[in-house]
C-alpha cells in the first residue's frame, strides 16, 4: 500500500509530515511518496539525522504551497504545482491509495471534489471526524464542509456515516441519530422533520439502523455510533466538545495544582489522567476522512505534530482497507432522491 502525504501542509510543515509519514511507514509497513519542495524535505531529514531516503519512501516533487491565505476554492488550480494539486493527480492516476494533508480544508476539499471526483451519486463530500464519546467514539457527519444542506445531502450523510462506523470502526448495525434539539419527530427546523421521515423509512426497510433524534448530550454520553447533521450544527458541535475538553483539562490540571496534597493526588491518579488526555486529543485519531470521494483522502490537523501525522497516515490505510468506498457505490441507487433540482450537478 502507498500513501501520499502532503509534505508542505500544515503550521509545522516539512518538519512534521516528513518524520511523521517516515514513522509511520516504518510502524505501518507502508510505501510513503513525500510530495513537495524535494530540497526542503531533505533538509529535514538530515536535521534527523537521516542522510538517505528510507525503503519504501519517495519525494515527488513540487515547487508550490497553497497557503491559509489563499482562496479556497481556486487555489489549487492557480497553484497547479502545488503539493496539495500534485498529491491529488497522483491520487488520481493511481500512483497512490490515500492522499493525506494537514493544509488548507477548504484547498483540499475543494480540490478532492474537482480532481480525485465525488462517488458518481454522492451529492457532497463530508467531512467525518471520530468524536470522543462514552459509547467509545462516534463518527460525526458532517462537521463543517456543508453548512446548508437540503435533505438529501444528510439522507447520504446517514448512509455514509453508517458505513464508516460499521466498515472503520468496526460497529456491527451501527446506530445513526440525528442530531436535533429535541427526540420528537416533530422537533427541529423543516430541515431536521424532513430527514426525520427519510431516516425512518430508511430503518424501516433495513438499510440502516436509525434510531431517531439524538440530543448533543445524549450523543456525547454514547448513545449512538453515528451522529447526522448540516455541517454548520456539526461544526458548533465539534468546536463545543473541543473548546470543553481543553477547559475540563485546564481546571483539572489548576485543582491538582493548589497544594502538596493535591499535589500528591495526581501524581497516584497521573495514568487516568494520561488517558483522559489521549481520549480528548485529536492528535490520537490523526485526521478526518472526507466521505464521498472516489478515493480516499484524509484531512489532519493544521497543527499537527509528527505523532499526528503518523496517526493520520495509520487512518488513511485503515481506509483504504475497509471497503466502505466500495459499499458506498455499490448501495447508492437507496442514497439518492429524484430531485429536478439536482438534474444539472455534477457528480
Amino acid at each position: 500500500m502507498k500513501i501520499i502525504v502532503d509534505a508542505m501542509g500544515g503550521d509545522n510543515a516539512p518538519q512534521a509530515p516528513v518524520m511523521g509519514a517516515i514513522q509511520a511507514s516504518q510502524e505501518y509497513g507502508v510505501d510513503i511518496i513525500l510530495v513537495g519542495r524535494g530540497e526542503e524535505i531533505l533538509k529535514v531529514l538530515e536535521q534527523n539525522g537521516i542522510q538517505d531516503l528510507p525503503a519504501g519512501v519517495e519525494i515527488a516533487h513540487a515547487s508550490e504551497v497553497v497557503e491559509m491565505c489563499d482562496n479556497p476554492a481556486t487555489a489549487f488550480r492557480e497553484k497547479k504545482d502545488s503539493s496539495l494539486t500534485v498529491g491529488l493527480n497522483l491520487l488520481k492516476s493511481g500512483a497512490g491509495d490515500a492522499f493525506v494533508s494537514a493544509g488548507s480544508t477548504g484547498a483540499l476539499l475543494s480540490g478532492a471534489t474537482l480532481v480525485v471526483k465525488r462517488i458518481r451519486g454522492i451529492r457532497r463530500a463530508a467531512l467525518a471526524p471520530v468524536v470522543p464519546t462514552g459509547g467509545g467514539g462516534a463518527v460525526l457527519i458532517d462537521c463543517g464542509a456543508n453548512a446548508e444542506c437540503p435533505p438529501e445531502y444528510l439522507l447520504q450523510f446517514a448512509y455514509m456515516g453508517s458505513y464508516y462506523a460499521e466498515h472503520v470502526l468496526g460497529r456491527p448495525e451501527p446506530k445513526v441519530g440525528l442530531l436535533n434539539i429535541g427526540v420528537e419527530p416533530t422537533k427541529g427546523t423543516s430541515l431536521q422533520t424532513t430527514v426525520y421521515g427519510m431516516l425512518k423509512e430508511a430503518g424501516e426497510a433495513g438499510r440502516i439502523n436509525f434510531v431517531g433524534n439524538v440530543e448533543a448530550r445524549e450523543a456525547v454520553e454514547g448513545a449512538v455510533d453515528v451522529i447526522v447533521s448540516d455541517g454548520y450544527s456539526g461544526n458548533i458541535f465539534l468546536k463545543t466538545m473541543e473548546g470543553t475538553g481543553l477547559f475540563l483539562a485546564r481546571e483539572i490540571k489548576k485543582l491538582f495544582m493548589k497544594n502538596l496534597l493535591t499535589k500528591l493526588a495526581a501524581v497516584l491518579v497521573s495514568g487516568g489522567l494520561k488517558e483522559f488526555k489521549k481520549l480528548m486529543s485529536a492528535d490520537e485519531v490523526g485526521g478526518t476522512a472526507l466521505v464521498g470521494i472516489s478515493k480516499p483522502v484524509i484531512k489532519a490537523h493544521g497543527s499537527s505534530d509528527a505523532y499526528a501525522i503518523k496517526n493520520a497516515v495509520r487512518q488513511a490505510k485503515q481506509y483504504v482497507s475497509s471497503g466502505i468506498i466500495e459499499s458506498i457505490a455499490e448501495n447508492i441507487d437507496v442514497m439518492r432522491l429524484d430531485a429536478p433540482s439536482h438534474a444539472g450537478e455534477e457528480n
